[in-house]
């Protein structure tokens, strides 16, 4: 353990500074394909997803891919909408060990899949736009598709760039409730590709290995030859390539090219053990390579090692653990949000007692006027008694941080398994499915174990 925590103190520090190293005096914002799009569309890009197709009012675009689930399936088929105008009354049985057929909670309110995820209606004038294509909904109206996946907003989303529906980050990947956003393709040569990751978004090689650049590097200049490429991969460009975007090409040795991008050359690292990978950061003057990085928590917050890698801590450095749901009805809803029964979390935190959930798991407090300065953090008064939102002047409401929308907590247990210090990580995994369908996980930035 000792030779661990050695191991991932030395880890944390290389990873913060990589994304020191990684920023610039300007936020950078990620290059994409300027495809036509149908009329009221456009791309905003957003702190944590890049750029995302937005309507006319800036509301993020979703999609819903069917997926299976343990009893079934759900979700849209190709150029098929399945969100209807139905409020679901009984759960599904879609996963196990529930039957279907028990009533819901809050079932004389709870709402329809179209009053949630609004489909995105096209006129009967409207046309198809290249990857643009106009479907037919169930009840006769006209709906818009991207690649043949209908497409919906969410009514979390309040302002442009909120991508509080859904995420295509990995870390919140399991939920069977979960969306996703839709945008254009990233502007990058063909053996690339873009991975939206917790710490921005990560240049990857087509099949998703990392690539990294290096300090010692001139601009289009590498400098990496002998024992270095004992540890590192150039990528190569075909004498046929062109620049695409911040992407170019420079003649590494006669005959041979290397691209490099945004005038850095660019590497595989040997070593790493996985795709997706951040090993190769911690080595002294390389960095991974992303086309923008995420916000940064709020101050106070602070990244720190534990046994499953690094998480974030609060400014008592506790670990920072988000709260996920998906109910079990046929349109999948979300409940992980204030807006949502909060009979599911008060039930996986405290047995349905709303004292001890809140003892248990107590919110992250924000001081009074606190502000993020992105869209990704926020806050929010909740009334702790109910779960749900408050106002500023309601007694007993409480200021909260939100990450996407949602509060965050920290673990503090009862009977004794509580986190009692900065490198515990107890409620990791915390509920139903190992916290995906139904409880809590740490904001992981970087994982260690799989």
């Amino acid at each position: 353990m000792r030779f661990l925590r050695s191991v991932l103190s030395v880890s944390v520090v290389a990873f913060v500074a990589t994304i020191s190293a990684s920023g610039h005096s300007a936020p950078m914002k990620e290059d994409y394909i300027h495809d036509p799009l149908p009329p009221g569309f456009q791309v905003i890009v957003t702190d944590l997803e890049g750029p995302i197709f937005a309507d006319a009012k800036g509301r993020t675009l979703y999609k819903w891919p069917k997926r299976a689930l343990r009893n079934g399936d759900a979700g849209d088929i190709l150029e098929k909408p399945s969100c209807g105008d139905k409020p679901y009354r009984e759960n599904a049985g879609l996963m196990s060990p529930y039957p279907g057929g028990l009533e819901l909670p809050e079932v004389e309110t709870r709402p329809s899949c179209t009053t949630v995820w609004p489909p995105v209606l096209a006129s009967a004038e409207a046309k198809s736009v290249g990857k643009w294509k106009v479907v037919d909904r169930p009840d006769g109206r006209k709906q818009w598709a991207y690649e043949g996946w209908p497409l919906y907003t969410s009514v979390l989303d309040k302002q442009p760039g909120d991508v509080f529906g859904g995420t295509n980050t990995p870390e919140f990947g399991e939920s069977p409730a979960l969306r996703y956003p839709v945008g254009p393709d990233e502007n990058v040569p063909p053996q690339f590709a873009v991975q939206t990751t917790m710490m921005g978004r990560l240049v990857t090689t087509r099949d998703k290995w990392s690539i990294y650049t290096y300090d010692g590097d001139g601009r289009e200049k590498s400098n990496c030859s002998g024992p270095c490429l004992d540890g590192w991969a150039p990528i190569l460009a075909a004498s046929s390539a062109r620049p695409v975007g911040e992407w170019t090409t420079f003649e590494r040795t006669s005959g041979v090219r290397q691209w490099a991008f945004r005038n850095k050359p660019v590497y595989r690292h040997i070593n790493d053990p996985k795709v997706v990978a951040l090993d190769g950061g911690d080595v002294p003057r390389w960095h991974n390579v992303f086309t923008q990085m995420a916000p940064e928590a709020p101050k106070g917050f602070a990244l720190k090692d534990t046994v499953v890698g690094i998480v974030l801590g609060d400014s008592q450095g506790m670990t920072v653990y988000k709260y996920g749901c998906g109910d079990d009805a046929l349109d999948q809803l979300e409940c992980d949000t204030p807006d949502a029964p909060q009979v599911y979390r008060f039930t996986v935190c405290g047995g349905g007692n709303v004292e001890r959930c809140l003892k248990a798991f107590p919110y992250v407090i924000a001081p009074a006027g606190a502000k993020s300065g992105n869209q990704v953090w926020g806050t929010m008064y909740i009334d702790p008694k109910t779960g749900k939102r408050a106002t500023a002047n309601q007694p007993g409401a409480l200021n909260v941080w939100t990450f996407r929308g949602r509060p965050v907590y920290t673990f503090a247990g009862g009977r004794g398994y509580g986190d009692k210090k900065p490198t515990d990580v107890n409620a990791m995994n915390w509920g139903e499915f190992s916290g995906a369908r139904n409880g809590y996980r740490a904001l992981i930035y970087r994982h260690v174990f799989d």
